[in-house]
């Protein structure tokens, strides 16, 4: 990867026009890791035009289903190829644990396969039934044309993947911004592309920060889609920009996600020991720092106290340190600003009366973690109430918040009682109760006994201020398309309405 090249226009790589760069940083050092071109308004706008010029007079809209498919398992191949050195840029990028990087290729990977399954799976419209028959009527798809595909610096090579290969498998062009804090597996993806066979001019990559990049694509005339995954003022500030120009946007906004744990889910000791594994690995996985993340422990009351003291007990014991080194759990978080915003929840969150069960500070340098970095030890808040900052805000760290409950209905209130509804979580043996939990929560995504699995095929979106639209399965691939109704009349004649 050239240290400056890491804007791709029309098939070219190529420098920014102002000729500015950007140093992207080690988290866990806080050295430089390397250096990409920070794009503005005029590489955004050369990359929109040939976008443009690929969608109206390329092949890619017009190339038959199969081929698209076909394009996209080559995709997957080389990302199975090339499964190290992507899944190695993942995790020295974002600061997440080597194995995390490793799962994020295969999944990125699936999804590629997945929606090149799907395009050769349907068939050629959906007929509909004019009621005569000399009247053939059917509804198409086509491709929704240019898209700006705007992704975050948790995930960004799985984002990556979660809009181009449904836009790819639907016949669009693109442009991409990764986010400015984790671009470097974005640059390696859309090379993949291009040696995969993919013409020049459909995927377009600008590297640089939210404002100009992003909000030129969001306001671009020529850019017929945005979609957008990230922090709900930045995504608040995405559908302003499209507005005036009334293009498609589909927002993923994050979550405040409750994991509920009823008492009943922790009757044995091997229940006891699943339930607080899995509110471990549904706070602290990378750090935190995902939109899904269960950051809101929600607990019946009679098994509180005995649940809260294990958790913080083992919470204590996760091993921070470089990503890439062996025997490390949770890696650092992704820069310095993002450590000062989980200082100042932590902080905030004591004021406000939470009790410190574990964490609460940068941890102290060990021979495991270095010295320098942006590391967080996993906290655990106890006595903690809807009218704290930490509990209503995403804070997207190594922080969770306890609240108890008595009674089923005061569970549910509790897990629904947020401006956001990403995903979230049931812990019960009562198959009844699952059920009827599951079916009240307000949430896209509902876990039953466990936490985080996603499918390719199965959509992932919120509900309220987590975002408008979805991705992945069959929704995931219609964001990207236009609906058409085609009706053709077999046998015209007069229809005389008109006396003269």
């Amino acid at each position: 990867m050239s240290s400056v090249e890491t804007i791709h226009v029309d098939g070219e790589w190529r420098a920014a026009a102002s000729g500015a760069q950007r140093e992207v940083l080690d988290p866990a050092d806080a050295k430089t890791l390397a250096v990409v071109s920070e794009g503005g308004a005029d590489d955004t706008d050369a990359a929109v035009a040939a976008a443009r010029r690929a969608f109206d007079t390329g092949a890619w809209p017009r190339t038959p289903v199969a081929e698209r498919a076909a394009l996209l398992r080559r995709v997957a191949e080389l990302l199975v190829r090339d499964r190290e050195e992507i899944a190695l840029t993942e995790s020295r990028d974002t600061g997440k644990t080597l194995a995390e990087g490793r799962i994020d290729v295969d999944c990125v990977a699936d999804a590629f396969r997945y929606f090149a399954d799907l395009v050769v799976g349907e068939g050629a419209g959906r007929v509909v039934d004019a009621g005569s028959a000399t009247v053939h009527s059917v509804v198409v798809h086509e491709p929704v044309g240019v898209c700006a595909l705007i992704t975050p610096w948790n995930y960004p090579l799985l984002q990556a993947s979660w809009k181009i290969a449904p836009a790819l498998a639907a016949g669009n062009t693109f442009v991409i911004k990764p986010s400015e804090v984790t671009p470097l597996s974005t640059v390696l993806l859309v090379r993949l592309l291009a040696e995969a066979g993919l013409p020049a001019g459909v995927a377009n990559l600008v590297t640089g920060a939210g404002d100009p990049v992003g909000a030129r694509l969001s306001e671009h005339p020529d850019v017929d889609l945005v979609s957008f995954t990230g922090g709900l003022t930045s995504g608040v500030k995405v559908a302003q920009a499209a507005a005036p120009s009334v293009k498609k946007v589909a927002l993923e906004l994050g979550g405040k996600n409750p994991n509920v744990v009823f008492a009943d889910a922790c009757a044995t000791d091997e229940d006891f020991d699943t339930a607080v594994d899995q509110a471990l690995n549904a706070a602290f996985i990378h750090s935190g720092q995902v939109c899904s993340a269960g950051s809101r422990l929600i607990v019946e009351e009679s098994v509180r106290e005995r649940f809260v003291a294990e958790l913080a007990r083992r919470a204590e014991r996760i091993k921070l340190g470089r990503g890439t080194e062996e025997g490390v759990e949770c890696g650092p978080l992704v820069s310095a600003q993002q450590l000062d915003k989980t200082e100042a929840y932590v902080a905030s969150a004591l004021a406000e009366g939470a009790a410190l069960r574990c964490g609460g500070s940068q941890p102290e340098p060990s021979g495991v973690r270095p010295a320098a970095g942006y590391f967080y030890s996993p906290t655990v808040l106890d006595n903690c109430h809807r009218g704290m900052k930490v509990v209503r805000e995403e804070t997207f760290g190594p922080i969770l918040t306890v609240e108890t409950f008595r009674t089923e209905d005061e569970a549910v209130a509790l897990a629904n009682d947020t401006e956001y509804g990403l995903a979230g979580a049931v812990w019960t043996k009562d198959a009844g109760r699952a059920r009827r939990v599951a079916g009240r929560l307000r949430h896209g995504t509902v876990w039953i006994n466990d936490f985080h699995p996603y499918l390719p095929q199965a959509e992932w979106g919120g509900f309220g201020k987590s975002g408008t639209g979805r991705e992945l399965g069959p929704t995931g691939l219609a964001e990207y398309r236009e609906a058409k109704h085609i009706y053709q009349n077999l046998a015209p004649e007069p229809v005389r309405w008109f006396a003269g």
